[in-house]
């Protein structure tokens, strides 16, 4: 089960890079978008929101990690669980959200509901 789950969450992972790189312009909108762009975000749409649901738990060391860093000790300890718990499910939900409305350009053109858009990238 263990490492089914890691192939996964590596292959979401993968995808989730070969994808990512690609920035759509801004102000973008599904009548000035070509077919190839509208399927780009899509697919990105739905890499994102796979990669999440499956990478979502990495919201609770990082959150501890932000908190130590930016609060001190004495937050790291209790405050920083709490936001690793808060922002885990929000993470996933978000992911679950992505995944199940990949085929909408909403928000936005196929934008992240999060920012950032993947648990690992830099806040």
């Amino acid at each position: 089960m263990y490492k089914r789950f890691v192939f996964v969450a590596m292959l979401a992972l993968a995808f989730a890079l070969a994808t990512g790189g690609k920035a759509q312009a801004e102000g973008r909108d599904l009548e000035s978008a070509s077919p190839q762009e509208v399927v780009d975000g899509m697919a990105n749409k739905l890499v994102r929101g796979v990669a999440n649901v499956a990478t979502g738990w990495f919201e609770f060391p990082k959150q501890i990690y932000l908190t130590c860093r930016n609060d001190g000790a004495a937050k790291c300890v209790t405050v920083g669980p709490l936001k690793g718990v808060g922002m885990t499910l929000v993470r996933t939900v978000a992911g679950v959200g992505e995944t199940a409305t990949f085929f909408l350009a909403y928000p936005g053109f196929y934008d992240p509901y999060l920012d950032p858009g993947y648990a690992w990238q830099k806040e």
